[in-house]
């Protein structure tokens, strides 16, 4: 046992390097590969490519404010110089064991089990690196210092896609295991899953991006969406309810376990193992680098419990934080401190407002943290956090469905409707939509004029908000234009008015033009003024109406098509010259 331990941090510090790198010696492999328990030991460091707490958002989202200047966005902000991410240890990792698991002594049944493990990682470490760069080598072994691949340029992005689904096929139907009750292990569901997600992305990604040649294949890439969905779909989960319509959906991410009845796949902590993570400190601590806030255009997406569009009451447009939130899909209350918030100080519940020190908006996320103030600043959470859930594979087949033209009713009730259920909506659960709702058409996807599509669009970003799926869905869709829209905030009914923001009887905030108020104890002031006392461009400000929070007014985002794919770093051109660069960069 001493053996194959030492034999195993050898090997997986051998794997540390980059792709162009070479073992500086041999090892005795047979302790690895010889035993089911070796290749265990192994495949487990492939679930170091999932990712962190602090990774699942993104500032390239279209339903959020973000804290700072986005580079990638600003004119001459980002190029080759400070693009990164060309970085291939991970699949090195892997195709040295794939190569290498060739064992006798292991069954084939077992070894193969395996195989499919590394082949839906591949699979993983391959579509994540196609969305950033689009064109790539194919590599499928372990490469040493002579091989020509070292050197070659990049395949065409059709291939890499060909061969993620031929990897995903073989994971699919070699992994023995098809569910895990303890959500923490990748299975044949996890990889159908994930194929769904993949096969989604490139059908609609050749539907859309017209510029590509594709779109006579899309459909067969939706299909495959389609059937990789069904076989999640005949496996037995479920959208979880067990805490009723105004805690259900908030309880799958502040879970300790995951709740498999929904989570297929969720990355678990523990601290008495010295394992946890910081989403309190980065979703409500003021010193955090990822601070965010939904946007009021966003929210204004929630509707109403009785399936009605929020919009169309008259005087939405001029609603206070308080009384816009009322009777809304219950997952704005689970998602957005909303009045009759709550968090626990010192084991006692307390009513919270939104942090304006933190909230850039006015909307403040909570879904990812804990209830217990303690946590904020420090690494000490140990809920769970979701990487696959049934949610998503219900919207993959949705979306499928209805880009094919074949989304029926039936179909719309066992995904749109089951969400919307436990999310407190009564209205429009069990037939398709038949007239566009004109806001969300309008506001965010003008191109589109299928009710269906619509909805099922409004469905997904409210249903994965914050959960790394955006910017994905702003490629494939190609609205990479939404990402220059106004980061706008809660509405300012009057200035110099002290308002109770969640309903407790205590004054929380004042906006104010004025630098030097005369201040009541407890009240947050908030400073919208166009200038700071230095001259400076103040960050908050009010729109052209005089009463819309508005963050970042002044920062110049801009959209052009070559943001879609990143540009290969220049470091990695000097290495490589035949890699050659992206289109525009």
């Amino acid at each position: 046992m001493k053996k194959l331990i030492v034999a195993t941090i050898f090997i997986f510090g051998l794997f540390s390097c980059d792709l162009v790198e070479v073992p500086k010696a041999e090892v005795d492999k047979g302790p690895i590969f010889n035993t089911e328990q070796g290749l265990q030991m192994y495949t487990n460091s492939f679930y170091n490519q999932f990712p962190s707490s602090s990774k699942l958002s993104s500032s390239l989202n279209y339903y959020s404010a973000y804290n700072g200047v986005i580079q990638y966005l600003t004119p001459g902000g980002f190029g080759p110089e400070e693009s990164s991410g060309w970085n291939w240890n991970s699949l090195r990792n892997i195709n040295y064991f794939i190569a290498n698991c060739t064992s006798e002594e292991v069954p084939v049944e077992v070894r193969n089990h395996y195989i499919g493990l590394a082949r839906f990682f591949r699979a993983y470490f391959y579509f994540n690196k196609m969305r950033r760069f689009g064109d790539l080598p194919w590599i499928d072994h372990p490469l040493d210092v002579e091989d020509p691949l070292l050197t070659a340029g990049r395949d065409d992005r059709t291939l890499i896609m060909d061969k993620i689904l031929e990897d995903l096929d073989f994971a699919i139907n070699n992994i023995s295991n098809k569910t895990d009750e303890s959500a923490s292990t990748v299975t044949s569901t996890v990889a159908s899953a994930l194929k769904s997600r993949i096969c989604l992305w490139e059908g609609t990604f050749r539907k859309y991006h017209t510029e590509a040649g594709l779109s006579s294949s899309a459909d067969q890439w939706l299909s495959e969406a389609v059937d990789a969905a069904e076989y999640v779909m005949d496996a037995g989960y479920t959208i979880y309810t067990g805490a009723g319509p105004e805690h259900s959906y908030k309880e799958l991410f502040s879970s300790k376990k995951p709740i498999s009845s929904e989570v297929l796949y969720a990355v678990t902590f523990d601290n008495g193992l010295g394992v946890a993570h910081q989403a309190n400190r980065l979703w409500t601590s003021v010193t955090s680098s990822v601070a965010v806030g939904l946007t009021r255009s966003f929210v204004k997406t929630y509707l109403m419990r009785d399936g009605t569009p929020f919009t169309d009451i008259p005087g939405s447009d001029t609603m206070s934080f308080v009384t816009e939130t009322q009777n809304r899909d219950y997952r704005l209350s689970q998602t957005v401190r909303t009045p009759g918030f709550t968090r626990l100080e010192g084991g006692q519940e307390i009513e919270v407002a939104p942090d304006y020190g933190y909230s850039l908006t006015g909307y403040q996320t909570h879904k990812f943290t804990m209830p217990d103030i303690s946590l904020d600043n420090r690494m000490a959470n140990e809920n769970n956090i979701v990487l696959f859930r049934f949610a998503e594979v219900l919207l993959n087949y949705a979306e499928a469905k209805a880009e094919l033209g074949e989304l029926t009713d039936a179909d719309w009730s066992r995904t749109i409707g089951v969400l919307r259920s436990r999310a407190g909506i009564t209205g429009g659960l069990d037939s398709k939509p038949t007239t566009v709702d004109p806001y969300i058409q309008e506001r965010f996807f003008p191109g589109i004029s299928d009710p269906s599509l619509l909805e099922i669009r409004r469905e997904r970003a409210i249903e994965l908000s914050y959960e790394g799926f955006a910017w994905a869905d702003v490629q494939r869709w190609k609205v990479g234009e939404l990402l220059t829209d106004i980061w706008d905030g809660i509405y300012i009914p009057e200035l110099d008015k002290p308002y109770d923001m969640n309903q407790d009887g205590k004054l929380d905030l004042v906006v104010t033009k004025k630098k030097d108020p005369e201040k009541i104890p407890g009240v947050y002031y908030l400073y919208v003024g166009e200038t700071l006392d230095n001259g400076a461009s103040n960050r908050y400000q009010l729109a052209a109406d005089g009463h819309t929070l508005v963050f970042m007014k002044n920062q110049h985002r801009i959209w052009e098509d070559k943001l879609y794919f990143y540009p290969i770093p220049n470091l990695d051109l000097l290495k490589n010259p035949n890699l050659g660069q992206n289109p525009g960069w």
